[in-house]
């Protein structure tokens, strides 16, 4: 079965949400048109990246009007959209959504928020909780992760082992690390490439990664999506910093003869990595002996106290040498305990 994916990498304008509205019902046209089955937006495509103190302004709940509008021009298309979800109880969350047939069929929310370096998501926003493939008109399933998501390896694994074959990454990665000595003279982008790939092949699915170009805040968002094949082999890759529409053929019964001929999926051992995810949360919490920490470290805790002074022993100074009796000096040394 061939599908043709038509990557989004575009330039959202910063708490402009009525105009990225508008911009991304323009490109769900313009695939449609030119034979799209799925149209994939980056992370937060329709409010910008750096929104800080904007974000509740331009946040929306899943029963918003101007989303329902959105999904209704997915008519005969799949599209993977970006925004700020805000729930019932009014936290905020980085959300992508797959809309199909004029609905919204799933919401992902961002699992793993980066508060390090020029990031700070978790000031901002609540993390969600749920990691879920979903089946799709596309007749595979689709799992969806939001940037970060894919920096830890349980979310492919993880959405591969619901029922995903098509895992889609929406990214608002900038550009950092600029180096002649990577693969593509970005050392973000080659990061990026070979997490992906590594994904795709570990777990025999297509991988589609698409990430925004432009400007935020001084900020710099370098582009590159890519689609990879289920062999880990790339298929497409769009040039880095130029905004563009970009349509990619894929075959999905790739998936099929890749996971016949290399079966890691159905060689995953669940009843292990339960079992011994079940042991080391224990052991973290304190309600189980853990078994890397030291001897008298305290439930919880992995490293023991030093003990105290009057526990260590000193060593005697050195014995004065013997008065011509021609023998070596002793010198005594601490017991070890």
């Amino acid at each position: 079965m061939l599908l043709r994916i038509a990557l989004a990498q575009i330039a959202p304008a910063l708490g402009a949400l009525d105009d990225n509205l508008a911009r991304h019902r323009e490109l769900l046209e313009e695939a449609r048109a030119g034979g799209a089955g799925l149209v994939v937006f980056p992370e937060l495509g329709l409010t910008g990246y750096q929104l800080q103190d904007l974000a509740a302004e331009v946040a929306m709940r899943l029963d918003d009007p101007r989303l329902a509008s959105l999904a209704a021009a997915t008519r005969g298309l799949s599209a993977a959209v970006s925004f700020v979800e805000e729930s019932g109880d009014h936290r905020l969350f980085i959300a992508a959504a797959l809309m199909e047939d004029g609905e919204i069929r799933h919401v992902h929310r961002k699992v793993f928020l980066p508060t390090y370096g020029l990031f700070d998501e978790r000031r901002f926003f609540a993390p969600g909780d749920v990691i879920r493939a979903t089946p799709s008109r596309l007749g595979v399933g689709v799992g969806i992760g939001v940037c970060e998501d894919f920096w830890h390896l349980q979310t492919p694994q993880l959405l591969a082992l619901d029922g995903a074959q098509l895992l889609l990454n929406v990214s608002s990665s900038p550009g950092r690390d600029l180096a002649a000595r990577n693969e593509v003279g970005l050392g973000t982008a080659t990061s990026w490439r070979t997490l992906m790939r590594t994904y795709a092949q570990l777990t025999t699915s297509f991988v589609v990664f698409v990430n925004r170009v432009g400007v935020d805040e001084s900020v710099t968002f370098w582009g590159g999506s890519e689609v990879i094949a289920p062999s880990g082999e790339p298929i497409f890759s769009a040039p880095l910093f130029d905004e563009g529409l970009y349509q990619v053929d894929v075959n999905l019964e790739d998936v099929r003869r890749e996971r016949i001929a290399l079966p890691l999926l159905r060689d995953e051992r669940l009843e292990l990595q339960a079992r011994e995810l079940q042991r080391i949360i224990a052991e973290r919490a304190g309600i189980a002996t853990d078994s890397t920490a030291d001897q008298d470290a305290e439930p919880g805790l992995d490293v023991a106290p030093a003990p105290a002074r009057s526990d260590v022993e000193t060593s005697p100074a050195p014995a004065e040498p013997a008065a011509e009796s021609g023998q070596e000096p002793i010198s005594l040394r601490a017991r070890r305990r």
